[in-house]
């Protein structure tokens, strides 16, 4: 694998992360409800998922879903309700800050459920397999180790994954800081009815043919 060919992934990689998506929307407002230091446990959450969903897919995971119905549509429900239920919590929030901000023994217990809800978000969505199933292979070298290959982009896209997710979480703190509290209720309500929408056109995906 070639420098130009790491830059070339790096570059599309950044195009498609940038796109507002369900993690990064979680940034968004996970960085206007607890601020950019708390908002950090979900990027981590949402990074280990890049390491599942990469991993899965170099030991075949991908494959499984394009070729599977019963498996594809499984994964695919679940990630249906979860970014629905996530959706319907963020269009009934009162755009207050979490509690957790004003308890130190709260605290500990928020970040793990922050971490959580990102990394759900990401691997129960089958469109990440298919998609590094199609993307991935285009920057492997068959003649070289695949193991390293792998390992290499999946450190290269969980750093731009982390970046661009900092990025959003740090504009939906200033927001928040800028608008105040009606701020951070239409920010809930926005973000809410998009991921009400993921999970829209996510239910209506269909596995390509093979």
């Amino acid at each position: 694998m070639t420098e130009m060919t790491v830059l070339a992934f790096a570059l599309v990689a950044f195009v498609g992360i940038a796109t507002p998506g369900p993690t990064v929307l979680l940034a968004l407002t996970n960085g206007s409800k607890f601020g950019v230091r708390r908002a950090t446990s979900g990027m981590i959450g949402a990074v280990m998922s890049d390491f599942v969903l990469i991993g899965a897919v170099a030991l075949g995971l991908g494959a499984l879903l394009a070729a599977s119905e019963f498996w594809f549509t499984v994964i695919k429900w679940v990630g249906v309700c979860y970014l629905a239920f996530l959706g319907v919590m963020l269009l009934r929030s009162k755009g207050t800050l979490d509690v957790a901000l004003r308890s130190e023994e709260n605290a500990s217990g928020s970040a793990v459920a922050i971490f959580l809800k990102s990394f759900l978000v990401a691997v129960t969505n089958p469109k990440g397999y298919l998609f590094f199933s199609a993307f991935l292979p285009q920057f492997i070298d068959p003649r070289g180790p695949q193991v390293e290959q792998y390992a290499m982009l999946a450190l290269v896209f969980a750093a731009i994954d982390f970046m661009v997710m900092f990025g959003y979480a740090a504009l939906g703190s200033q927001a928040v800081r800028l608008l105040r509290k009606s701020g951070a209720l239409w920010l809930d309500r926005i973000c809410g009815g998009v991921l009400l929408t993921l999970a829209g056109s996510l239910a209506l995906y269909r596995r390509a043919s093979t």
